[in-house]
């Protein structure tokens, strides 16, 4: 508890940026869940709901990648101000929409704010090891995930509300109310970025593609780094099966109805509260690479019980159990995942990493989704989701048996300090840059 007390009471720019990024994961929630219902209200189309889900994945795994160049040339703290202000006035659209005939509004709010998104969530997980010591890394990675969770929680409840309510012109202006709020809190942030210098030899666009296939051989260019992205595409793939089976999981295999499975789901983010606030506490005893790798492992087995137990037992109070329980262990596999990331890159590289990352997990989870849809008729819907549970399971297993590579490459990738002690600030593309 002593190393959350640090983090949460010394540390005032992350406490300002955990805040931020509280208040609009909120407001993203809210708007997910009400359009969801507003949507299929408006059209009664399974289809026309199906398009949100296709506007929001398609920058992730198109733009992704690409952002992260520009997240390493600019400042972070003021690239998530910029897309905080950006995410507001794109909403401004919705206030249009009252009617099926003009839903693709809808869509093209939702694929602009996806944009903005692979800009922003690289920005954040690149800022976050600069404002908290290293030590204090995975207590920062589990409060970032912690929230995500309580977010999660609070929007969720409140889209569906609001939506019943005042429509999407009501979600668009609470959404936008906790971006502003949230970028107030950024403007707060004293940390200012060190400016990277990138070398002007070159054109433009030219200079651009360097620097994006410098990140992706940095990607794949040693083992500690394949290893999080096998493992990221392993369990997107599973993921992906997971949203498109699940629903059918609760209604064939248990006899749930569509109120069993919005608990069941929703109940997740109560084991992930908890969780994150365990890891939080007792983050600093233990290796991040071992957090992640013990979480993975114990995820894919509550997972395999879940998934298998209806094939002997029916009844829904078991899913709900081990929906809750699930949360704890995925609460330290994220905290762990993150810290080993982050610090397996120095902050020249770290925004097109994360992009690259996020970039790769989107178009596993598309991939996932797909094979899902096809697989889950031919072969059930159990078989396909133990695949789920089996990815993290072996994927956990994985990551415990490198661990020493791990440790040992995040020891050699620390940042080299200057007399100040801060970080040495490289230029991009210089041979010492990581």
């Amino acid at each position: 508890m002593k190393n959350l007390w640090e983090v949460l009471a010394r540390q005032r720019d992350y406490r300002l940026v955990l805040s931020a990024g509280l208040i609009s994961l909120t407001g993203d929630w809210i708007l997910r869940i009400g359009l969801a219902y507003y949507v299929y209200d408006l059209t009664g189309s399974t289809l026309a709901s199906g398009g949100l889900l296709l506007s929001s994945f398609l920058p992730l795994f198109l733009l992704g990648s690409l952002a992260g160049v520009f997240v390493d040339r600019w400042d972070r703290r003021r690239t998530m101000i910029v897309t905080n202000l950006l995410h507001a006035l794109v909403l401004l659209p919705l206030l249009l929409v009252h009617d099926g005939g003009t839903i693709w509004v809808v869509y093209l709010v939702v694929l602009a704010q996806s944009c903005l998104q692979q800009f922003f969530r690289p920005a954040e997980q690149a800022l976050v090891p600069l404002l908290v010591e290293t030590r204090q890394l995975v207590t920062a990675n589990a409060l970032n995930s912690q929230a995500g969770d309580i977010a999660r929680l609070i929007g969720a409840a409140l889209g569906g509300v609001l939506a019943a309510t005042g429509g999407i012109p009501l979600l668009a202006m609470a959404d936008a109310a906790t971006y502003l709020a949230a970028m107030g809190l950024l403007f707060a942030v004293r940390h200012r970025g060190n400016k990277i210098v990138v070398e002007k030899t070159t054109g433009a666009v030219q200079r651009i593609k360097t620097e994006w296939i410098e990140g992706l051989r940095i990607c794949v260019g040693g083992a500690a780094l394949r290893l999080v992205f096998v493992f990221g595409l392993v369990t997107g793939v599973g993921e992906g099966a997971m949203s498109t089976l699940f629903a059918p999981f609760v209604s064939t295999e248990l006899g749930g109805s569509g109120t069993t499975y919005g608990l069941i789901s929703s109940s997740q983010a109560v084991g992930g509260i908890v969780g994150g606030l365990i890891a939080a506490a007792v983050g600093s005893r233990f290796s991040a690479a071992k957090m992640w790798g013990v979480g993975a492992v114990l995820f894919g087995l509550i997972d395999l019980v879940m998934f298998c137990y209806p094939l002997v037992w029916h009844s829904v109070a078991p899913a709900f159990v081990c929906m809750i329980l699930v949360g704890v262990p995925g609460a330290f596999l994220i905290a762990g995942m993150m810290t080993v990331l982050q610090r397996l890159t120095g902050d020249a590289s770290r925004g097109r990493v994360f992009g690259a990352l996020f970039a790769a997990e989107g178009l596993a989870v598309l991939v996932g989704t797909v094979a899902a849809g096809v697989l889950g008729d031919l072969v059930g819907v159990i078989p396909v989701l133990v695949f789920q549970g089996l990815g993290f399971f072996v994927g956990g297993l994985a990551v415990l048996a490198r661990r020493r590579l791990l440790i040992d490459a995040m020891a050699d990738q620390e940042e080299p300090l200057t007399a100040a002690g801060q970080p040495e600030v490289l230029p991009l593309g210089s041979s010492d840059a990581r």
